[in-house]
């Protein structure tokens, strides 16, 4: 069984492959749900490790719909990434209702080619699994991330095995989410060839700081935080 290990840092992708990881998940801010890591860092991991690295491209927090803005932010990145010799992408964009967005999800396939393509868990959040399935496998897609539309991949394990049985290998299905040393046999005794965790720990580094620089209105998926032009002009007003 192949395991993917989903490091936030240099140090985690280090600690992936010294460990025996079989490949990470590159990206930032797991608080969020991960979103693109910066190009220094996936150049240094890169540059570095042995084993290969797929990097999540997601340019902000939030839902998985964007605008054409961002689609070009999204293709940009790719870019840059197949030029770092990156080995896969991680990726996705769903429509407004909450499906696949297939006509730009098959543009971020071809674009990422020949570097693998994993969709991501933008997929627990679809009201058909089954037929957003086949759509990706379609489409070019090699595996979709998913906890099988549950807070962890344990409680969604009777989902994965549905999905895996649809899939009929066309699409790896990579179960993630809470996985760990005490279940991850249950994985590999279902027949699943991979799986996804982050394997994380917490040290604490600094006593309370004085001012704390995280802001907890902002760890809401339902909202998207923006500079706000109305306001950026008022202040513009106001000095002059």
């Amino acid at each position: 069984m192949l395991l993917e290990i989903c490091t936030n840092s240099y140090h985690s992708a280090i600690h992936a492959e010294n460990a025996g990881a079989n490949r990470i998940e590159l990206c930032s801010e797991l608080s969020v749900g991960g979103i693109t890591p910066s190009f220094g860092l996936i150049k240094k991991v890169i540059g570095t490790l042995k084993i290969p690295v797929f990097v999540l491209i997601r340019p902000r927090s939030g839902n998985f719909t964007y605008s054409d803005d961002e689609f070009d932010i999204i293709k940009n990145d790719i870019i840059q990434c197949k030029a770092f010799g990156c080995s896969g992408i991680v990726s996705g964009i769903l429509s407004k209702n909450n499906t696949i967005d297939i006509e730009r999800t098959k543009a971020l396939v071809e674009l990422s080619k020949p570097m693998a393509f994993t969709f991501h868990r933008a997929f627990d959040w679809i009201e058909n699994p089954f037929e957003a399935i086949q759509q990706l496998a379609d489409i070019g897609v090699d595996r979709v991330l998913t906890s099988g539309q549950q807070t962890t991949a344990e409680k969604g394990v009777e989902l994965l095995k549905q999905l895996k049985e649809t899939a009929k290998n066309k699409i790896i299905i990579l179960p993630g989410s809470g996985i760990n040393s005490q279940n991850a046999i249950l994985f590999k005794n279902e027949g699943f060839a991979e799986i996804h965790c982050s394997a994380s720990t917490k040290i604490q580094v600094i006593e309370t700081p004085k001012i704390s620089m995280n802001s907890v209105s902002l760890f809401d998926e339902r909202i998207i935080s923006f500079s706000d032009e109305r306001l950026i002009a008022n202040i513009v007003k106001a000095i002059s």
